[in-house]
């Protein structure tokens, strides 16, 4: 009878502790749930610090939102001008020096704070590639804030510990960390108004389009996943493929295959493109943009470039199994 008693005793005591952790972890998911809506759903101004390595620069956004849709103007306080403005469906990246405007769709929106996807479906299978948990309370821009931890399962991905303001969800700092802990980047709002009205002055582009202005379109077309014309041999673990977007080139025939692949929390972009005169043959190279590693390998007569937050050996997984559909 004591030993059933005992039995009794470890299995009811193990079923707690299963149950407290899967509620747990519903908890940490339903945070990173309002951490998407609310960079979609709310108004809000701030200034926040991007830096990684020794790379520092400091940006001023706002974001509207209304009846009409999505507004937001984000502009790069250092070095040269530089300023993003989003009106409903479509993106304008302003380049004063260059004198160029970039017009794009807003397909894989990842500007601070909007670095969590922005559905709930979305974090179906994140808890198979991270351990995600809820940190410790903290005050980041005058603000409490919640810390939610995400510690990835293997070497494919960065960690990230994100701080969510306690009351409305707006993310306010981003801290992405590698394998051995130390910090990959680092975002952080310096000061931030949340709700209230956004004046339209705000949104609008401090460089009005003036004549003899370069405009690039690079809205591109989404087509079906499996209408691409490339495949990748063996994917990658916990990666999924979210999109396809066939991309102009500047000339009729020509276009660029852009493959967005995302675990989540993560993304890759992927391109294949031709390769160009006198760019045929095979081999690779690897650069690297603050905490966007790019990895270029040239197959035959097309060139594949593979850029993302993530470690290098993973856009060189992808990026070494990309073949033409059979």
């Amino acid at each position: 009878m004591r030993c059933f008693t005992a039995v009794l005793g470890l299995c009811t005591a193990l079923l707690g502790t299963q149950v407290f952790a899967e509620a747990h972890q519903a908890d940490s998911l339903s945070w990173l749930s309002r951490i998407a809506l609310a960079s979609q759903r709310l108004n809000y101004v701030g200034t926040f610090t991007y830096q990684s390595g020794q790379q520092m620069e400091t940006s001023r956004i706002a974001h509207k939102v209304d009846a009409s849709g999505e507004y937001e103007r984000l502009e790069v306080l250092d070095g040269s001008p530089r300023e993003v403005v989003r009106n409903g469906g479509e993106v304008r990246c302003v380049l004063p020096e260059q004198q160029t405007i970039i017009i794009d769709q807003p397909v894989g929106r990842r500007t601070f704070p909007a670095r969590v996807p922005g559905t709930s479906s979305s974090f179906a299978g994140l808890t198979d590639s991270y351990r995600i948990r809820k940190g410790e309370m903290g005050r980041i821009a005058g603000l409490e804030a919640q810390a939610i931890v995400l510690e990835p399962k293997d070497d494919l991905r960065y960690g990230y510990v994100l701080w969510a303001e306690a009351q409305s969800g707006l993310l306010l700092k981003s801290k992405m960390l590698d394998e051995k802990g130390a910090v990959v980047e680092q975002i952080s709002f310096s000061e931030v108004k949340i709700g209230g009205e956004i004046e339209r002055r705000l949104l609008k582009s401090r460089y009005p389009q003036a004549e003899g202005w370069r405009v690039v379109n690079a809205r591109g077309d989404e087509v079906a996943k499996n209408e691409s014309g490339w495949t990748v041999r063996a994917g990658l673990p916990g990666f999924a493929l979210m999109s396809v977007v066939m991309r102009p080139l500047g000339n009729e025939h020509d276009k660029t295959v852009h493959m967005v692949y995302s675990d989540g929390m993560a993304s890759i972009s992927l391109f294949i493109e031709p390769a160009g005169a006198g760019g045929e043959g095979e081999g690779s190279e690897v650069t690297a943009s603050g905490a966007i590693n790019i990895y270029r390998r040239i197959t035959g007569s097309h060139r594949i470039t593979a850029l993302g937050e993530v470690p290098l050996k993973t856009l060189r997984q992808l990026a070494d199994g990309v073949e033409p559909s059979s």
